[in-house]
C-alpha cells in the first residue's frame, strides 16, 4: 500500500510541476494587487468569486466588442458609399476612423484572449489543489508508514504551490479589470433632508478611499466638494459606503452599506441607489461607468 501511495504522490508532483503557472507564464504579480503587497500577505484564493468576476468581465468585454464591431460595420458602409463620390477629404476622414476602430477591436480581442488564458490556468491550478486536498485526506485515513508520511509532506508542498499560483493568477487577472468612474449624484431623503444639513460620504474599495462632503441648499439642491472618483476594481472587495451627518463638532452615523461590483462590468453607465438607513428614508445615488 505504501508503494502505491508513493506512486500516486510522485505522479501528482510531476503533473503539478508541468502545469505550474510560473513555468508556463511570464506574467509578474502586479504591485497594486492587495493580497501580494508587503505586509498584507494573504494566500487565500476564492475560486467562486473569481469565477463570478471572470464571467461578468468577459460579458462586459464582449459587449464592448459587439458595439465597436457594429460601429465598424456602419463606418465601412459609409466608406463604400463615399468612395463613389468626389468628397475625398470626407473619404479619408472615414478611412482614418475605420482604422482606429479596427485597432481598438484587435486590442479588445487580445484582452479577451488574455483573460480567458489566465482563467484557464487558474482553473487548472484549482483542480490540482482540490486533488492534493483529496489525496491528503486519503493518506490520513491509511496506516502511517515512512513512505506515506513522505508522501503527505510532498502533497502539502504541492498544495502550497497551487495556492500560491492561484493567488499569483488572481493578481494578474486583476490588472485586466479596467477602471470604475464613480460619480456622486446626491442623497435622496424627501422630508429627512432639510436646507442647511451637511453630510459626509465615505466610499471604500479595498485600500482605495473617497471622502466627500455635501450640503443641502435652500432651494433643495445639493453641493458636493467632489463629484467623481476613479476606483480600480478588486477581485475580493466590495464597495463600502458610510454616510454621516455633520452637526457642528458632532457627527451622527446615518448608515453603512456594502455594494457588490459584479454588475458594473458593462458598457452603459450604471445608476446605483442604495438605502443608507434600514427603512430607506435616506438613499444615496451614484453612477458608475466602467
Amino acid at each position: 500500500a505504501s508503494s502505491l501511495f508513493f506512486f500516486f504522490s510522485s505522479f501528482y508532483s510531476k503533473s503539478l510541476s508541468r502545469s505550474s503557472v510560473r513555468s508556463r507564464m511570464s506574467v509578474k504579480p502586479p504591485k497594486a494587487y492587495n493580497s501580494l503587497q508587503k505586509g498584507a500577505l494573504i494566500w487565500d484564493p476564492k475560486p467562486l468569486q473569481v469565477k463570478k468576476i471572470f464571467e461578468a468581465l468577459k460579458k462586459g468585454l464582449n459587449e464592448y466588442l459587439e458595439a465597436h464591431q457594429a460601429e465598424l460595420d456602419y463606418l465601412s458602409g459609409r466608406h463604400k458609399d463615399t468612395k463613389r463620390s468626389s468628397r475625398l477629404a470626407f473619404y479619408y476622414d472615414l478611412d482614418k476612423q475605420i482604422r482606429s476602430v479596427e485597432r481598438y477591436i484587435r486590442k479588445l480581442e487580445f484582452h479577451i484572449s488574455k483573460v480567458e488564458e489566465l482563467y484557464e490556468a487558474y482553473c487548472i491550478q484549482c483542480r490540482l489543489r482540490d486533488g492534493a486536498t483529496n489525496m491528503k485526506h486519503a493518506f490520513s485515513l491509511s496506516p502511517s508508514t515512512k513512505a506515506s508520511r513522505e508522501s503527505l509532506v510532498e502533497l502539502y508542498k504541492n498544495f502550497q504551490e497551487c495556492t500560491e499560483d492561484m493567488c499569483f493568477i488572481e493578481g494578474a487577472l486583476e490588472v485586466h479589470l479596467g477602471e470604475f468612474h464613480v460619480k456622486m449624484k446626491g442623497l435622496v431623503g424627501f422630508a429627512r433632508l432639510c436646507p442647511g444639513d451637511q453630510y459626509e460620504v465615505f466610499v471604500r474599495l479595498g485600500r482605495q478611499k473617497w471622502r466627500l462632503k455635501g450640503k443641502i441648499e435652500t432651494d433643495d439642491s445639493q453641493t458636493w466638494d467632489e463629484e467623481e472618483k476613479i476606483f480600480i476594481p478588486n477581485l475580493h472587495e466590495k464597495f463600502e459606503i458610510k454616510v454621516t451627518e455633520l452637526r457642528g463638532l458632532a457627527t451622527i452615523l446615518v448608515g453603512v452599506v456594502t455594494c457588490d461590483s459584479i454588475n458594473f462590468f458593462t458598457t452603459k453607465p450604471q445608476a446605483i441607489i442604495v438605502d443608507i438607513t434600514e427603512l430607506g428614508t435616506i438613499k444615496l445615488q451614484l453612477e458608475v461607468l466602467w
